[in-house]
């Protein structure tokens, strides 16, 4: 049984592999022929010595982790792992691009232990040539070689997901969001445009309450997700889910592919529903209200989130013509903390995916006029 399962697995995944000069993959990146997912450079947080300590490996002969590339329709190879370790060199080399086409400013090296004249170092440096690689420096690093592996099956996008994510979430030091980014910028980049207009918005982020840590690791984007998948997913499939965030990467990428979603609706309907918290109770939207004193408390409550939002968000037309729907939405969230369903949701124990489908189906009943 485990080998045949093995066997079928592996079956999935063909692969080559070659070395690779970095002059040749600089050249591959010069005619657009390899693709380094320019949207995913503001999600890597590599220090400048750390791009200082890739470098130096070229230099002194350390091998460095291979890339993984899988190959497009179009024959464009993609690059699976190994996106900030390709943009260091091409961020040193002059030739990195970002996100609008525009050259990012060129690496300039830090002093290391062992190469300590690696300090103000650049390719090319117009101001102090003392400070330029040399010509033969520059050959000796664009003939330097990577080890580059093809998978030749990864047209099939679910494993090439589930391969960024194996390779991904190990050692790159990326939240579940960061990662889930990558995985929409890959399937649809309209897509995640769209979701990075909704978390923009000031009305949105006035209610959303989190540490910078947090908003550092995307958890606004991801409770946007949390609000799309909630809206659109077909609970029946949940079972086959084990962990909240396989749930939430598969569901959103199938979202991804949705043609019959109206965007332009969402983002109306989500609009008219953060405005409308905003102004009820801005920063305290999703904290705990305490009956006795009066006043919300603590920190911001995602079991709140997936009520409120998701509640509000399906009601919304028909809050907004009632006579008064700040004090409405005011009093019902101050309410909603004395609710059996949301208490029971909250007892230990309970497991996240059923608390998420509880709390959404529940939330889109009690926000109702």
């Amino acid at each position: 049984m485990l080998q045949d399962e093995i066997k079928k697995k592996s079956s999935e995944i063909y692969k080559e592999s070659y070395q690779m000069s970095i002059g040749e993959l600089a050249n591959l990146y010069r005619d657009e022929e390899i693709d380094v997912h320019p949207e995913f450079q503001r999600l890597y947080r590599w220090s400048d010595y750390q791009k200082t300590k890739l470098i130096e490996s070229v230099m002194l002969n350390i091998p460095i982790p291979q890339i993984y590339v899988s190959q497009n329709e179009e024959g464009v190879w993609d690059v699976i792992d190994g996106v900030q370790r390709l943009s260091t060199i091409f961020q040193f080399m002059g030739i990195l691009k970002d996100d609008e086409g525009k050259k990012i400013e060129p690496l300039t090296l830090l002093g290391t232990k062992d190469l300590p004249s690696f300090e103000g170092m650049k390719w090319k440096n117009k101001e102090n040539k003392d400070l330029e690689f040399t010509r033969e420096q520059q050959l000796e690093f664009k003939r330097s070689r990577i080890d580059v592996t093809i998978l030749k099956k990864a047209s099939d996008s679910k494993a090439k997901y589930e391969l960024f994510q194996r390779l991904n979430t190990g050692g790159a030091f990326l939240s579940d969001q960061e990662v889930r980014n990558c995985l929409i910028i890959m399937e649809n980049r309209e897509f995640y445009k769209f979701i990075c207009q909704l978390d923009k918005l000031e009305s949105y982020r006035n209610c959303i309450s989190i540490s910078d840590r947090k908003a550092d690791e995307q958890f606004r984007m991801e409770l946007v997700v949390r609000l799309l998948v909630a809206l659109n997913i077909e609970w029946e499939r949940s079972k086959g889910y084990r962990e909240m965030s396989e749930l939430l990467d598969q569901e959103i990428l199938l979202l991804c592919d949705n043609k019959e979603l109206d965007l332009d609706l969402i983002t109306e309907k989500f609009k008219k529903t953060f405005a409308l918290l905003s102004t009820a109770l801005g920063e305290n939207t999703f904290k705990k209200y305490r009956k006795t004193d009066d006043r919300f408390v603590g920190a911001f409550l995602t079991s709140a989130y997936e009520v409120i939002s998701i509640g509000v968000y399906t009601n919304i037309d028909t809050i907004l013509e009632m006579e008064n729907p700040i004090k409405w939405i005011n009093e019902k969230v101050k309410n909603m903390y004395e609710e059996g369903v949301y208490i029971d949701n909250l007892t230990p124990g309970t497991k996240v995916i059923s608390r998420y489908r509880a709390l959404s189906e529940w939330g889109k009943e009690y926000f109702k006029k």
